[in-house]
């Protein structure tokens, strides 16, 4: 794993946006924009490398179903901060019946600098992006400047094989294809946009709308579109934690779809994907695996031996929460290990490993799955300790 700098193409914020990057900028506190899409970089593999992740990736998405299995069948859903009875049933019925209910993709986000074995920070299980950059934007990156190389990047051929498999689990009508509204930026849009564009190309009838043009008809009690048709399957970019508590959350659990019923909704990402993007996942991988040589030390107590003062440190990390909301780092002997306001809501406390500085920039690789199958790659780099809203992406080869 190597980083190489390089002279950005002319008039490379043109391509990306019309190859759907429609937000190759980001916004920082200071007004100025700045580049979201990097190509003044890239980083290379070797065919080695690439393939040994891949194992460790198939290998974490088996571990990690394991462990929503054993949160099911232990009930442990308390510690998931999940204390409705009533979500948790519909939780683990949807769990008990995942193979009657559509699920596409994921995505890990590992630490690895090719020198040692790959960690696993989280695993964005519900609604992952950064989608649309490392599908398309980046491939054609790599035709253009390193023709007959190659790239992981097998996203968009298995996610159209994913819809093509799992279309006999859609019940009739559209698959409607929904974001929110709230979305300034575009790239939920974009995400959502493109998937469908997959699903299209499996031959799946869709619909597109935004969340907040969902209705409620109450004398059907059904979902409906804004030409007031029934929603019966739905594929949304919206957090399953909004979807349940959110005005309309009791219908959604009393319409629930969960294998094939009547006056039902399909909902994909399935609800059981809350096991998984949830960061108590991560306390409950450790206390399954521990030592095991892919994951970091965490906890749901207290961070234990990590605040020692010969200890790591530890990453304080909220239960729920995206782009580093809310994360802290305690340096290693840190004293503030008790200061945490973890009586406001829960954490996950994981082991400190401090991304790979290159040059300054510190990488996070978004490794890829698809139904079951390692697909692809997506690196994004900060200046910081933590990937957050204003981190980069960037492309990569296979030399």
């Amino acid at each position: 794993m190597k980083r190489h700098t390089i002279e950005p193409r002319p008039g490379w914020q043109q391509t990306v946006e019309e190859q759907g990057l429609i937000y190759p900028l980001t916004r920082f506190p200071d007004g100025s924009l700045r580049p979201y899409w990097d190509e003044s970089a890239y980083y290379e593999f070797s065919l080695p490398e690439v393939e040994a992740l891949e194992e460790v990736v198939e290998e974490l998405h088996a571990m990690c179903l394991a462990a929503a299995a054993h949160i099911v069948e232990h009930d442990r859903f308390a510690d998931l901060g999940i204390t409705d009875p009533r979500l948790a049933s519909r939780i683990a019925t949807s769990w008990r019946r995942r193979a009657e209910l559509p699920s596409i993709y994921g995505r890990f986000d590992l630490r690895y600098d090719g020198t040692g074995p790959a960690k696993m920070l989280e695993y964005n299980a519900d609604t992952p992006t950064s989608l649309v950059e490392a599908a398309s934007p980046q491939w054609f990156w790599m035709e253009e400047r390193f023709p007959g190389a190659d790239q992981w990047n097998s996203l968009h051929e298995r996610l159209v094989d994913a819809w093509k498999r799992q279309a006999p689990l859609l019940p009739p009508g559209p698959l409607h294809f929904v974001h929110s509204e709230g979305d300034e930026l575009g790239e939920d849009l974009m995400t959502v946009a493109y998937l469908r564009e997959t699903a299209q190309q499996a031959g799946i009838a869709t619909e597109a709308l935004s969340v907040e043009q969902i209705g409620w008809d109450r004398l059907s009690g059904r979902f409906v579109d804004g030409r007031l048709r029934f929603i019966r399957s739905c594929f949304k970019l919206y957090p399953w934690e909004w979807l349940t508590t959110d005005r309309f959350g009791p219908h959604v659990l009393n319409t629930l779809d969960n294998g094939g019923g009547s006056g039902t909704t399909c909902w994909i990402e399935p609800a059981w994907k809350m096991l998984l993007s949830n960061k108590a996942l991560l306390a409950i991988l450790w206390e399954l695996y521990p030592g095991h040589p892919n994951l970091l030390a965490a906890y749901l107590d207290s961070p234990r031996e990590l605040a020692a003062s010969d200890g790591p440190g530890y990453v304080a990390k909220p239960l729920l929460g995206r782009e580093g909301a809310g994360v802290t780092i305690h340096e290693p002997g840190s004293e503030s290990a008790a200061a945490r306001a973890e009586d406001e809501q829960p954490f996950c406390y994981q082991e400190l490993a401090p991304l790979p500085d290159f040059d300054g920039n510190r990488v996070v690789l978004g490794a890829w799955v698809v139904e079951d199958e390692a697909a692809g790659l997506g690196i994004r780099e900060s200046s910081g300790l933590i990937t957050d809203e204003y981190a980069r992406f960037l492309p990569h080869v296979i030399l």
